[in-house]
């Protein structure tokens, strides 16, 4: 270790809690300008750019999909051959780069298509440039993110590993509790703070307090770069997992079974490989002792010879594929950033006097419940449960998994136009960090003003309810997922079971565009209003939400006839 060698130099000794201060606020500070950007984007690409709300729900979609898949590329980046430092340096920079080309996309008009009045129906589309200059900064922040996320919780936890000092336990605890605490208050800030400026001051401002955020952060991280302890780079887990598939292949015609010797490291628990999938245990198989391992006990060609662990591993993934697509409806629902931003602003959002909360805000509310469920439930609802239930953590992972999503079937009220009425009745649609508020006032709208979104009557706080249960379900089904994913591999690979649920995160953004794409399309057919339309009241997000309903009401059934016949959820750590 790093450490060890500069004690022995003489030297300053690296790492340690000196560096907190630097590796936490470029992560608080990251997050507070990239998803301080998420919740108002819709209005900027609707406003500016004159996209159709579908359009620029798809294009959101696609941006969190992209930044939700990166993180495994700048993980697997960093592990095998540039350290974890070099990739948070230059994603930092990338990231800062990202925002002030979007700064740009506010400031220079000519980036952007001219003004309209949308009741007219004059509103050019942006050119081919100016649809490049937007999309480029979009693919930049996705980039950055890819290798600030995945890298910066090791990269802080490397500077705290020191199994010499007695203290060290405690030392990682408290890092990680302040590491958790910044991301937190980063995503109320982000959901407040530079929301509220976003609405009050404009877009020039709005895009230029993250540009100053990141900057910041950008001089705070390398200005610790020399009180850092880099740990050099090594093979990654996906090298490991390709490696096991092309060895297995390679002995694919090797007979001979009761004869087989297994490689393994030495001191490992896992001699010999299970059944299972008895194809890949031919990956771990000694064909020729003196050809295969070299005289320290290594594989001469680790594409050719694997081990044990590394073949357990990969059957583990496997394993876990079917409970992991589980998770892609949910991902759908979480990331559903846009329509629940034009529903607010329909509502009066008045908070106290003339001040009113900002339609992209409403999130702060699932966050809290999500914070607050965190602590209730680790210090007050465990102790007393699990007396009861005889699990230490009181609820088994598979409950709260499923429990997330039935939890989410209550996250949503919307409603309907019947008989020129308002009524109002829960509509139970499993969605995770949306809602739907369809409120039409019909006593106060006419035929000459149905082209236009107007502002009901009716209080915004009853959104917080609802937002309330999606931080509920998100806080049991993706911790849930998580603490699955990690208990099915060994310690020394738990960053597969961050990626995992990333990975899901972003099929679940793809998907989401997808499903959008066909509600509008359809929808639209013989001349007629898209569900998804850009008026809210000329619109039908009811029927969009009924079309989630049925998906998540499936998804829910898939996952119980899972949970009964699925036996990852008992299985024994490796």
């Amino acid at each position: 270790m790093e450490n060890s060698e500069v004690a022995e130099k003489g030297e300053r000794r690296k790492g340690g809690l000196i560096t907190m201060p630097f590796i936490i606020a470029n992560e608080a500070f990251e997050k507070i300008a990239a998803y301080g950007l998420m919740p108002n984007m819709i209005l900027y690409l609707v406003g500016s750019y004159h996209f159709s709300v579908a359009g620029g729900t798809n294009a959101l979609f696609i941006w969190n999909a992209t930044s939700n898949f990166m993180p495994v590329v700048g993980a697997f980046l960093s592990d095998s051959y540039f350290g974890r430092f070099l990739v948070i340096s230059v994603a930092t920079v990338i990231v800062l780069l990202g925002l002030i080309v979007l700064w740009l996309t506010a400031i220079i008009h000519s980036a952007r298509p001219p003004p309209c009045d949308p009741r007219l129906g004059n509103c050019a589309k942006p050119d081919a440039g100016q649809y490049a200059f937007l999309f480029a900064a979009f693919a930049l922040l996705s980039i950055g993110a890819g290798g600030v996320r995945p890298c910066s919780l090791a990269f802080g936890a490397d500077q705290y590993d020191d199994p010499g000092n007695p203290n060290n336990q405690k030392v990682l605890l408290t890092f990680f509790n302040w590491y958790y605490a910044s991301v937190g208050v980063s995503l109320m800030v982000a959901l407040t703070v530079v929301v509220y400026i976003q609405n009050e001051f404009g877009w020039v401002i709005g895009f230029g307090v993250p540009v100053g955020l990141m900057l910041f952060a950008c001089v705070m991280f390398f200005l610790g770069s020399r009180l850092y302890v880099k740990v050099r780079p090594d093979n990654s887990l996906l090298t490991g997992l390709a490696q096991v598939v092309a060895a297995a292949w390679r002995k694919r015609r090797h007979r001979g079974e009761g004869e087989w010797k297994y490689y393994h490291l030495k001191g490992s628990k896992l001699v010999e490989p299970s059944q299972r999938l008895s194809f890949f245990n031919k990956a771990c198989i000694i064909i020729n002792s003196e050809k295969e391992v070299n005289p320290d006990g290594s594989p001469s060609d680790p594409w050719r010879l694997c081990t044990v662990m590394q073949v357990e591993v990969l059957k583990s993934l496997i394993d876990l594929v079917p409970v992991w697509s589980a998770g892609i409806m949910i991902a759908v629902l979480i990331n559903q950033h846009s329509f629940p931003v034009i529903q607010a602003l329909t509502l009066d959002r008045t908070l106290a006097g003339n001040f009113q909360i900002p339609a992209g805000s409403f999130g702060i509310f699932s966050v809290i419940a999500l914070t607050l469920w965190v602590v209730l439930y680790d210090r007050a609802i465990v102790p007393r449960l699990s007396k009861y239930t005889k699990n230490p953590r009181g609820i088994g992972v598979r409950a709260r998994i499923g429990l997330g999503l039935f939890i989410s079937c209550l996250a949503t009220v919307r409603s309907h136009k019947i008989n020129n009425s308002e009524i109002l009745y829960m509509n139970f649609t499993n969605i995770a960090s949306i809602l739907y508020v369809y409120f039409l006032c019909m006593t106060c709208i006419d035929d000459s003003e149905i082209g236009r979104s107007l502002q009901v009557d009716m209080t915004a706080m009853w959104l917080v309810p609802q937002h309330a249960l999606t931080g509920l379900s998100e806080a049991l089904n993706a911790i849930g997922q998580i603490e699955l994913y990690y208990s099915q591999f060994p310690k020394s690979m738990g960053s597969i079971a961050v990626a995992l649920f990333a990975l899901g995160l972003a099929v679940g953004n793809l998907a989401g565009s997808v499903i959008v794409s066909v509600v509008d399309s359809v929808s639209r057919r013989g001349g007629r209003e898209s569900w998804v339309a850009d008026n809210v009241n000329k619109g039908h997000y009811d029927y969009y939400y009924w079309v989630l309903t049925i998906l998540s009401v499936v998804n829910l059934m898939y996952f119980i006839l899972l949970s009964r016949f699925y036996k990852c959820f008992e299985k024994e750590k490796i």
